[in-house]
């Protein structure tokens, strides 16, 4: 799978995981789901039903104000409780993870191929030469064009797709076991948004990854993961292959969003076989 070891059972095993604000409120509760090694699973439901958390408390990254309680392993670490020191550590070489809008990950003062170097630099020891080469492999991989640009770049002088590229590119830069992809197309047009996700599809199955997917968007889910938990209010109200999930709904939330999911079919049918 990558350059790692991969621990026995699950990838990422989460048991019990609930969220609570400061003040007492559930914000994610008493969640369970595993993702295998090279599995892509789709987080899927609509603002507010807690998917986004459960992806920050899967990289203990959650917000001043929250807390988090369970069980979450990551490649044999457990996160919850685990020292920030160790979590850095694990981020970037276990786990990392692309969110809906780039310029909340892309520092807006550094040029974009030092953003990259940095996190290649403390993985892999590269220096020099070496890791100018590798920034540029990096940014050809995601299908960048004039790379050597991109990295002379920051942030307000690309595009919002190519910017989305970058942070694609840092996140795999390292080969984690485990891509997390938050909503990673809907601030980008429908024809950008295609090609990411072909692109996204393409490097997943390159490197044999896995894949925690998260969308409101019942159709892009239906692309590219193989299954789906639907969340509602912070439960999860429906698990499976995600064909079965989407052809034959058991839950009424998850009949009413494959019911108002359109291109539906069309994603199905653009699915690649597994």
């Amino acid at each position: 799978m990558t350059l790692h070891d991969t621990p026995r059972g699950p990838l990422l095993d989460v048991r019990g995981l609930t969220v609570r604000t400061d003040d007492g409120r559930v914000l994610v509760d008493d969640l369970s789901f595993t993702v295998d090694s090279g599995e892509r699973l789709g987080l899927i439901g609509e603002s507010g039903s807690g998917k986004s958390l459960t992806t920050l408390a899967v990289l203990g990254l959650l917000p001043d104000g929250m807390t988090a309680t369970g069980s979450v392993e990551l490649a044999g670490t457990q996160i919850i409780g685990t020292p920030e020191k160790r979590l850095t550590a694990v981020r970037g070489r276990d786990a990392a993870v692309v969110f809906q809008e780039p310029l909340t990950a892309l520092d807006p003062l550094m040029r974009m191929g030092r953003q990259i170097a940095e996190p290649l630099a403390r993985r892999t020891g590269l220096r020099g030469r070496d890791l100018r080469n590798a920034v540029t492999e990096a940014l050809v991989r995601v299908r960048l064009p004039e790379p050597d640009r991109i990295a002379r770049a920051f942030p307000h002088e690309i595009s919002g797709g190519q910017r989305q590229r970058v942070a694609l590119a840092m996140a795999l830069a390292c080969d984690p076991g485990l891509l997390i992809a938050d909503e990673p197309t809907t601030a980008l047009d429908v024809s950008v948004q295609a090609e990411m996700l072909d692109l996204l599809d393409t490097l997943v199955r390159e490197r044999e990854m896995a894949v925690l997917f998260v969308s409101h968007d019942l159709a892009v889910v239906a692309r590219v993961t193989d299954r789906v938990l639907v969340m509602k209010d912070g439960r999860a109200v429906e698990e499976g292959p995600v064909l079965d999930v989407v052809t034959a709904p058991r839950a009424a939330y998850t009949k009413a969003l494959v019911t108002g999911a359109r291109k539906l079919e069309s994603a199905l049918d653009l699915r690649s076989p597994r």
